[in-house]
């Protein structure tokens, strides 16, 4: 059974906060698509509970959700502004802290609950009609381009046509398998326990990072209410100690949660559920094929250390839409591998590249041998101390790359 009698330009599987944004920018281009999803596309935000799951959303990714008309709506739902980080090592003195204001802006990003972006994405693409919401839909067979078309086979039966297909479903795509464009990947023996936590000082706006031999521990900070004693945690631990961490009780948590960050916000009077996962770095062998695109972490799945996952998924987004708008408008099939391949082009470097330096964070900092604690922490400290390297921390951490696509682009960088 056809699903619609006339074909799709793009399909994309996958309706997180990638799948989403694509699905928009390309809809307001003018774009036929179909948005599939395995649950039910349904609004699910809440005010009155907080999401584990947030992203550190930088002005270049902010910038891309305002040109979709996305931003008012996150930012009536609830976001928390951070205007500066620190970060230091917990084995040494290596440290260092930087500002907004030392490049002239007002914050370094916003930490955002990831049901907030997806609630606005969901309300704008329900006002989209060039976007078909196909939820409940499960790909089990995708078949071999033809003609410059494929068709997607549902769980159910149901089959859709296409020009494009767009895997954005996420690590273990099922596009990336049934497209045959494989992956590497890296288990790095680690778990992510991620909660939300209440604490005694205000946190004024600063992201901190702890860097330890068992690994990294964040506390990114959350505006509640106009309140500043709320933060959400991601601490990432070799797997026995993340199995402790989850077996503790809420008090013996907020303990050892306290020692371990050397109680820079006081004492964590409240803590939520915990929820853990494993931290394991994926790379796609491959982004594209004929009529198959990867973007987001069906492409490229990086350690949470620095906050960059869903940014870089966002950067995907405007630069294959970029890339299609660019196609359209020189009368170019949407799945041609050549138009699809300058995308890949784009993309993959600065992909890799992030995967490197966060391995390498990960590693350097997880070594204990005296000599390499000595010379990461004059490393660090060092480059706190150069102007040129500290402005080029807070240019990468704010999102600014020298090749941004357009619509990622600030007018007042």
């Amino acid at each position: 059974m056809t699903l619609d009698t006339a074909p799709f330009d793009m399909a994309i599987v996958g309706a997180g906060l990638v799948g989403a944004t694509l699905a928009l920018a390309l809809g307001q281009k003018g774009h036929r698509v179909a948005l599939l999803d395995g649950g039910d596309l349904q609004t699910t935000w809440q005010a009155d509970t907080i999401d584990a799951r947030v992203s550190a959303i930088t002005p270049a990714s902010q910038q891309l959700l305002t040109t979709l008309g996305v931003w008012p709506g996150i930012a009536q739902r609830r976001l928390s502004p951070y205007d500066r980080m620190a970060v230091w090592d917990g084995e040494g003195t290596g440290h260092i802290d930087f500002s907004a204001l030392e490049v002239g802006r007002e914050v370094l990003g916003h930490i955002i609950e990831n049901g907030v972006v997806r609630d606005a994405l969901m309300d704008a693409l329900v006002e989209c009609d060039r976007v078909t919401l196909i939820p409940r839909a499960r790909v089990t067979c995708l078949s071999e381009a033809r003609h410059g078309t494929r068709h997607l086979t549902l769980e159910d039966g149901r089959t859709v046509e296409t020009s494009l297909v767009v895997g954005a479903d996420g690590a273990g795509s099922q596009i990336r398998a049934l497209s045959g464009l494989g992956h590497r990947e890296y288990a790095t023996g680690q778990r992510a326990v991620v909660a939300t936590v209440w604490h005694e000082h205000d946190h004024d706006a600063t992201a901190r990072q702890r860097f330890m031999s068992t690994g990294p521990l964040a506390f990114l900070p959350l505006s509640i209410d106009g309140h500043q004693k709320a933060s959400s945690i991601v601490w990432s631990a070799d797997a026995e100690f993340a199995d402790e961490l989850m077996a503790m009780t809420d008090e013996a948590f907020m303990r050892a949660l306290e020692l371990d960050f050397e109680h820079r916000l006081g004492r964590v009077e409240r803590v939520s559920r915990r929820h853990d996962f494993p931290l394991i770095q994926r790379h796609a062998r491959r982004y594209v094929d004929d009529s198959v695109a990867l973007v987001g972490d069906a492409a490229h799945n990086i350690h949470p250390l620095a906050g960059q996952g869903v940014n870089l998924g966002l950067m995907d987004v405007a630069v294959l839409a970029e890339e299609l708008d660019r196609a359209r408008h020189r009368g170019a099939p949407v799945g041609d591998q050549r138009i699809l391949s300058r995308y890949a082009r784009r993309r993959r470097g600065d992909n890799t590249v992030m995967l490197m330096a966060m391995d390498a964070f990960r590693i350097g900092f997880g070594v204990g041998w005296p000599l390499v604690r000595v010379l990461r922490n004059q490393g660090l400290t060092a480059t706190g101390r150069w102007p040129w390297a500290r402005r080029l921390l807070i240019v990468q951490a704010m999102g600014q790359r020298s090749d941004l696509p357009r619509s990622m682009q600030s007018p007042t960088f």
